[in-house]
């Protein structure tokens, strides 16, 4: 552990910047405590405190704009990657749109501070075709808030924090086990809340040929677009009802109660969808099933859409 301890201090920086790398590309590993050590270890001189800041900023907007370009090239496929490496649930693809979609390039301001937002913000604002130059803009600003929290909080309990440290120190090769643990448990707990979310969206399902058989024959059951607003104006099933990010938890639907219900988003493992699905459910429709793949699999087949 004092090996441990003395690393941070003569490599803090170093450690500061491949940390907030590796975490905002997605790798699940928390970032702030070591914004927050560090900070506390800046606070006391043995390293230049105008320089953390400047090194955590630039480390987080080498990673967001790698994410950034790549949803400019891949479009919104990469956001399914991105909430698979992150840990986060499916649903945060739907969150970060409706925020996106609410304040636009200005959300990046507080998008680390938002659970499940920034690990898909950066790729979600390539995708929608956000300027270069206003996205960098904003999460620079963002970084610079998010990173200069965390060093100030380091720096207002840095005896605090020394004492924290000084412990593990003495506990030897047990409190470097202690950290190792703790890091365990945070990635397993993650982990878990995921497998749970996606086990609660278990659901039978529809493919996009089969639903496009039924408008084919004849058959229209209710379709349901839980996009969110601009991303329904771009196209929709035809026949589609929609509902807004607003209305997800409050929407008005009065279908047949025995009828065939299709609901369909953009999100991986049609989560939104399914989340509707199983409102309906309890509302006492049986029939109802989220789109296979959503949107995204019913253009790739060449179906077609309406605006």
């Amino acid at each position: 552990m004092h090996y441990l301890y003395h690393l941070i201090e003569q490599y803090g920086l170093l450690i500061v910047f491949a940390n907030v790398l590796a975490g905002q590309l997605g790798a699940p590993v928390p970032t702030y405590p070591t914004l927050v050590i560090t900070g506390a270890f800046a606070y006391r001189g043995q390293y230049p405190l105008a320089l953390l800041l400047p090194v955590a900023v630039a480390a987080a907007l080498i990673a967001d704009y790698i994410w950034f370009l790549a949803g400019r090239r891949f479009g919104r496929r990469v956001m399914s990657t991105l909430c698979r490496i992150s840990l986060s649930p499916d649903s945060c693809v739907r969150q970060t749109e409706s925020i996106y979609a609410r304040w636009g390039a200005r959300s990046l301001l507080l998008a680390k501070f938002i659970p499940g937002f920034a690990s898909i913000a950066s790729a979600l604002a390539g995708s929608v075709g956000t300027s270069r130059t206003s996205f960098l803009i904003y999460d620079g600003i963002g970084a610079a808030l998010w990173s200069g929290l965390a060093i100030f909080l380091g720096a207002l309990f840095n005896d605090a924090i020394d004492d924290v440290l000084t412990v593990l120190a003495e506990l030897g090769e047990f409190g470097l086990l202690l950290i190792v643990i703790a890091l365990g448990i945070f990635i397993a707990y993650k982990w878990w809340q995921r497998l749970r979310f996606r086990k609660s969206l278990q659901m039978a399902r529809i493919s996009v040929d089969e639903l496009n058989t039924l408008l084919q024959s004849g058959q229209q059951p209710n379709i349901i677009d839980v996009r969110a607003t601009d991303l329904q104006d771009l196209g929709r099933i035809p026949g589609a009802k929609t509902i807004t990010h607003r209305e997800i938890d409050t929407f008005d639907f009065d279908a047949p109660i025995d009828g065939e219900v299709v609901v369909y988003c953009a999100c991986p493992n049609e989560a939104s969808a399914a989340m509707v699905a199983k409102q309906l459910m309890r509302r006492g429709y049986r029939r109802v099933r989220p789109l296979t793949g959503g949107i995204d699999a019913w253009k790739a087949a060449g179906h077609t859409v309406e605006h």
